[in-house]
């Protein structure tokens, strides 16, 4: 497999995800999403570990992430 998440998922193996905006204006999709990611509440910080299907999610509300690794 290729392509930038799945190298960003080799070269760490835990990140720490932010939630930076407000679920305000959100589509139930990516309050699901949120919730999947264990972001509840604003400024709230999950670690979580790298792979390939946490990428994904993070990729579809980074606008309102912050990821550190």
């Amino acid at each position: 497999m290729s392509g930038k998440a799945w190298d960003m998922a080799e070269s760490s193996s835990m990140i720490r995800v932010t939630l930076a905006g407000s679920y305000t204006g959100c589509t139930e999709r990516q309050r699901a999403t949120l919730k999947g990611l264990g972001l509840t509440r604003r400024e709230r910080t999950v670690i979580l570990k790298a792979s390939v299907p946490v990428w994904g999610m993070i990729r579809k509300v980074q606008h309102l992430v912050r990821v550190e690794e």
